[in-house]
């Protein structure tokens, strides 16, 4: 018998009890779709972060807080750094030393929350963001730098609902004046406000101290042996940009260990439903299997028809949860992009492939028990079965 004729019997076999085939189909539909839904975080993120944030920011990035530890934002690293990393701007080939104070700012709403981003009015933001472009108003001038004034990025600013000449409270006894608002450029510097060094500083009461100090270099490609000079010379914690996206990737891989973990239990159910109903499609059709084994049928097509049909069975689910999943996807990445100005969730080819995958060894397992049990009919002992 041909392929074509096995997978025909078996899609006939689901097909009798279209209610009972639906549901478990239905089931496992949700649980691959929850299962793509939840991974496609890690997947849109890995994205943002390479193909956006992977060019932007400084080469190196000097601080007290290794990585491991997450990202610097408290100011705990005294600023006299800055002069130390100058003095060996010569011979490390330091470009641009910039001191760095930022700081959180956030409710419960999540739309309400911007990342503050202080560095020296005299730089200015292209010292270390150098592709950042102006929609309106002007950037920040050195005497900014102890009047105060705010740069906003284009989400921060919808979000704020912050215009030229708006007024940001920083506490109770500090408020800057907005003097530009940044184009739309990616989902990192869009959700920064950008102010002078020093009246973050006192804001957030650090005089003398910064959160990191951000070092551009003539020659980028050199950044992992700068880094390393500087870490053993002044005894800091020097991290790359390939550090930096080192660290969401391993971050990424945890996270992602878990939302499998949360989807693993759905997915079990799912295949202990596809079991139950190939198991009650075999007791039903004991005579059929045990007519089929008399006119000659060998127990290895009765066990590879049973198989079938629960691969079937999944597959279409898994196809289902794939195409639902898309849909959950596009939800999510409305939400974020009105949020942040990203898309969080992506559907990857190694994600469409994880999941049909699973699916495909979900039907296998759950198909294994009921086809044993097929092949090894009595014949006489199913015929007599009322």
């Amino acid at each position: 018998m041909k392929a074509s004729d096995l997978w025909r019997l078996a899609w006939r076999g689901l097909t009798r009890r279209r209610v009972r085939t639906f549901l478990t189909a239905l089931g496992i539909t949700v649980a691959v779709a929850s299962m793509v839904i939840f991974l496609s975080l890690g997947e849109g993120i890995r994205k943002v972060f390479t193909s956006e944030l992977g060019g932007i920011g400084p080469d190196i990035q000097v601080s007290l807080t290794p990585l491991s530890q997450g990202l610097a934002l408290h100011p705990n690293l005294p600023q006299d750094t800055v002069g130390q990393l100058q003095a060996l701007a010569p011979e490390l080939g330091l470009q641009t030393v910039t001191p760095v104070v930022m700081a959180v700012r956030g409710g419960l709403d999540p739309t309400q929350s911007v990342v503050l981003y202080g560095l020296p009015a005299s730089g200015g933001i292209g010292a270390v963001f150098p592709n950042t472009a102006l929609a309106q108003g002007r950037l920040l001038l050195p005497a900014d730098e102890q009047t105060g004034a705010a740069v906003v990025g284009a989400k921060a600013a919808q979000n704020l609902r912050l215009g030229l000449g708006s007024t940001l409270n920083l506490n109770r006894r500090a408020s800057v004046k907005v003097v530009g608002v940044l184009a739309p450029q990616s989902g990192l510097v869009d959700n920064f406000i950008f102010m002078p060094l020093t009246p973050l500083q006192r804001s957030e009461g650090a005089e003398g101290r910064v959160s990191l100090v951000a070092v551009k270099l003539k020659d980028p490609r050199q950044a992992r042996a700068v880094a390393t000079s500087i870490s053993d010379r002044l005894n800091l914690e020097a991290a790359t940009q390939s550090d930096f996206l080192g660290f969401i990737e391993r971050a990424l891989r945890i996270s992602d260990a878990v939302r499998f973990g949360i989807s693993l239990i759905a997915l079990i159910v799912g295949g202990l439903a596809v079991a139950n109903t190939v198991m009650m499609g075999v007791f039903e059709r004991t005579r059929e299997f045990a007519t089929l084994r008399a006119i000659g049928a060998r127990p290895a097509f009765v066990r590879a028809l049973v198989l079938t049909e629960s691969l079937l069975l999944s597959l279409v689910g898994g196809v289902g949860g794939v195409l639902l999943g898309l849909v959950g996807i596009v939800v999510v990445n409305l939400y974020t992009q009105q949020l942040a100005g990203i898309d969080a969730a992506a559907l990857t080819p190694r994600l469409t492939l994880l999941a049909l995958g699973i699916s495909f060894l979900l039907g296998l397992l759950s198909g294994l028990l009921p086809a044993r049990n097929a092949s090894r009919l009595s014949i006489t002992d199913a015929l007599g079965r009322v």
